[in-house]
């Protein structure tokens, strides 16, 4: 019986040919397989716990053996316990799955119920792909303007289905039903075939019914469709407002791989009439190729010589100046951006074929998280490795706007250096600059010559910024913490507290009140 089994589960993983063999001289992969059969040959057990058992085993290999292991558990009735950070086989493999986050269970249901029913924010995006989506909005009058997570930029009605369906969009069931299968788990293998989704699938089932508080959209721009990106991740741009004319990060950015780009030609800041929805602009650099992760920054605008500029730092890592759109005619093809100005930060960084530097933490190119910040006639911006990908090298930069061209040569006034890696959009008060890094700090900093006045370590990386309102400067922390600080060359932390979720997203405020999201929660804070 011993051989017979032993002989079983060893053809299950494929080491029937090497069992004569000793474990020494094996493969790491080869390693991982007998631990895996060492759990799987014993029949007198209850219950089995692997954790991560298929880590470091060739992907296809790693399909048969989940398929082993469920054959295995259906004819034996074994219960498996299956530890994982990998969702995709987590969903294709179990019959409950528990989501833990922050070393809490968030929750526990079938693949189906996690995937259809999030119950936590955390559960919406780390399950499925592409994820739940949290988006930016800007709002002008009774209208707000957002980039959804198919890469479609939507005009709402700020008031939503209660005053009716407006258009000139009517199809907001079809845009809310989802198509038949979308329940089920995605794909086994996530790679360079997850394309993006959409804008409008087709309708292949009954439309959901909307009521009063379903969001009205007015018009919807696809820039899958219209101007060819490849949106990754997720949508990662606060539209920006400029006359007529909306300015968008597009988020192209590499495929689920990690190391391609599917779409060379892609725009990286899109132009589209706020009144329309029609894509009218684009930039013409030829970003693209020399993406390293994604365009992660939002464009901004400022009066620069009496003139008004576009500011936008693609995700080749160089910050571009264009000139506004003015007028576009009805018939008039999508113009390109006329370029005023560039400056690149980091000029000795690789520029080609960047993708062989991904998860190089010494050498790679530079990227920008945050907008650029201009105030009289300087640009303050803060950059550096990705903080996923890249080199651990973070900085404040203080730019000269004065001149135009390329001004990489001329135009830097100061560099203020970060610590491994920067997500944020400096905040300026009363020549002050207030910045945060990934090593936990907070700091303030002279904006005229670039000298630290104060650092305060803060217990948690930052991937939200400092925010600056009457006179205090707020900041959150992916651990929760939340810190108030004078914004005033002395250090003074005015207070501290500790929120049970994480905070990614920037503090605001309006009507003397602090608004501050966590990933479950928005919380407003009011003096008595």
């Amino acid at each position: 019986y011993i051989k017979a089994r032993v002989d079983q589960i060893a053809t299950m993983i494929g080491m029937e040919t090497i069992l004569d063999r000793r474990a020494q001289g094996l493969t790491a992969d080869a390693k991982q397989k007998i631990s895996l059969g060492r759990g799987m040959v014993r029949e007198d057990v209850n219950a089995i716990l692997f954790d991560e058992p298929l880590t470091v085993i060739d992907p296809h290999m790693k399909w048969e053996l989940r398929t082993q292991l469920k054959s295995l558990h259906r004819e034996f009735g074994h219960t498996m316990i299956y530890v994982t950070h990998d969702q995709t086989e987590a969903l294709t493999f179990a019959d409950k799955v528990v989501v833990m986050y922050d070393g809490r269970v968030v929750q526990m249901g079938t693949p189906q119920d996690l995937f259809d029913t999030p119950e936590h924010t955390f559960v919406g995006y780390f399950i499925g792909s592409p994820g739940m989506n949290l988006l930016d909005a800007t709002v002008e009058g009774d209208r707000a303007y957002v980039v959804d997570n198919r890469g479609t930029v939507l005009c709402l009605d700020v008031r939503g289905m209660a005053n009716g369906n407006d258009g000139p969009f009517r199809d907001e069931a079809k845009y809310y039903t989802p198509p038949k299968g979308s329940g089920a788990p995605p794909k086994a293998v996530v790679g360079a075939e997850i394309k993006p989704e959409p804008g409008l699938r087709p309708l292949d089932r009954e439309p959901v019914q909307l009521g009063p508080l379903d969001a009205d959209i007015l018009w919807a721009c696809d820039l899958v469709a219209l101007a060819g990106t490849w949106p990754h991740d997720a949508a990662h741009s606060s539209i920006l407002i400029h006359g007529d004319y909306l300015y968008v990060n597009s988020s192209t950015g590499v495929d689920n791989t990690h190391r391609k780009i599917r779409t060379p030609d892609a725009p990286s800041l899109v132009v589209i009439d706020k009144r329309t929805g029609r894509y009218v602009a684009r930039d013409g650099e030829g970003i693209a190729p020399a993406i390293f992760h994604n365009t992660w920054s939002s464009p901004s605008a400022a009066r620069v010589n009496g003139e008004t500029r576009i500011f936008f730092a693609g995700g080749n890592g160089v910050v571009y100046g264009f000139k506004p759109v003015v007028k576009v005619r009805a018939d008039e093809p999508v113009r390109t951006l006329e370029k005023v100005w560039q400056f690149d930060p980091d000029p000795t960084a690789p520029k080609e074929t960047v993708h062989r530097f991904t998860l190089n933490r010494r050498e790679s190119p530079s990227n920008v998280y945050g907008m650029p910040v201009v105030l009289d006639g300087r640009m303050y911006l803060a950059g550096g490795g990705d903080v996923f990908w890249g080199k651990n090298v973070a900085w404040l930069k203080c730019l000269d706007l004065a001149g135009t061209g390329d001004v990489t040569a001329t135009a830097e006034k100061w560099t203020y250096p970060l610590e491994q890696h920067t997500l944020t959009t400096a905040a300026i008060a009363d020549g002050l600059i207030f910045v945060a890094d990934t090593a936990k700090n907070v700091h303030g900093v002279d904006a005229a010559t670039g000298r630290r006045y104060w650092t305060h370590p803060c217990g948690g990386l930052f991937w939200a910024s400092p925010y600056v309102a009457d006179g205090k400067v707020y900041a959150g922390t992916r651990n929760g913490d939340f810190w108030v600080f004078a914004a005033s060359k002395e250090k003074q932390v005015l207070f501290n507290t500790k929120f049970a979720e994480k905070i990614s997203a920037t503090t605001t405020a309006a009507n003397g009140v602090i608004y501050v999201a966590t990933m479950t929660h928005l919380y407003a804070i009011a003096g008595k």
